[in-house]
């Protein structure tokens, strides 16, 4: 009688080594992904608000139903399309000076997510370099570093931002560089206690024990450990720069007034708010939908990035 040789069944160790395996080619680890976006239906209405808003930005000039800067005053501050007195010709209404509401907040998009992506790119690329050499750097260099940060954070930002707009004058690409720059005080802060973190961990320490280059464990060890962090905190200072825009624009300090945006939107219809409250609902409205995608985006992305907030949920 031959002998029959029984393979063990893989344990509970067996299945997690066999999962982490599974997800270590590209198609695994975007499956992982999925699955944990299906199981979280915060982060996955997160995720179509905000893909909703970037594709009304990049189609805005195929969908929108009129030129936003087309005036009609004959139009001019009509309801929306179902009330009494609406028409479907201009489903969100018009303004006072009869531009269409529903061209002018896809065309507003365009405003948002520029000033929000472009800003976040400059912040988090200048607070991830620097942040790298105070927290690897440490001594004197860190207290330096950060010892500026600290008086940066002190000042009230709002202040700060509304007073070298006020300085530098209403310009998109100001805009982008004010809240870029003063903001990146936010990220060096991020990087930096990251980076002390990471340094105290076993294979940085068996990497200089070695002898290994600092730009070898910066960019080998250290680097790729900071893009979970730093990518859920760009996540949350979008939003932030997109509330902070519309700020600026209310009061009349981003882009000019024959730029479609939402915080122009809003100073326009601030004086018809009893009259004609459709002005700066709508305006507001989309920006209020446009922070909520991303801020719970956001919160899936630290779910999912940092391990120990993943094996918490489970």
């Amino acid at each position: 009688m031959s002998e029959q040789v029984l393979a063990p069944r893989p344990g509970r160790v067996g299945q997690l080594v066999a999962r982490e395996t599974q997800a270590d080619s590209l198609g695994g680890r975007l499956n992982y992904i999925a699955r944990l976006l299906a199981r979280d239906w915060a982060g996955l209405f997160g995720l179509t608000l905000f893909l909703l808003v970037v594709l009304a930005a990049v189609f805005a000039p195929q969908i929108s139903p009129h030129d936003p800067l087309d005036q009609n005053l004959s139009v001019s501050k009509t309801p929306p399309a179902w009330t009494d007195k609406g028409d479907w010709t201009y489903p969100l209404g018009t303004d006072n000076l009869g531009r269409d509401l529903l061209s002018r907040i896809l065309y507003g998009s365009r405003v948002s997510l520029t000033v929000g992506f472009f800003g976040v790119i400059i912040a988090g690329g200048l607070g991830l370099v620097i942040g790298l050499i105070a927290g690897y750097a440490g001594g004197r260099t860190d207290a330096v570093i950060m010892s500026v940060v600290n008086i940066l954070l002190a000042f009230p930002y709002l202040l700060l931002v509304v007073f070298i707009a006020a300085v530098l004058g209403r310009s998109l690409l100001n805009v982008i560089l004010i809240l870029g720059v003063t903001d990146a005080p936010i990220f060096v802060r991020i990087a930096r206690g990251e980076v002390l973190r990471i340094r105290q961990s076993g294979y940085v320490e068996s990497a200089i024990c070695v002898g290994a280059r600092p730009a070898r464990i910066l960019f080998d060890h250290i680097l790729p450990n900071l893009i979970g962090p730093m990518m859920t905190v760009a996540t949350f200072e979008m939003s932030a720069m997109i509330f902070y825009e519309a700020g600026l624009g209310f009061l009349g300090l981003s882009v000019p007034p024959s730029v479609p945006s939402w915080g122009n939107m809003l100073e326009a219809g601030r004086k018809y708010l009893t009259t004609s409250p459709w002005i700066a609902t709508f305006p507001g409205v989309a920006i209020m939908l446009t922070s909520l995608g991303m801020n719970l985006l956001g919160d899936w992305l630290r779910d999912v990035l940092d391990p120990r907030l993943r094996r918490a949920r489970k």
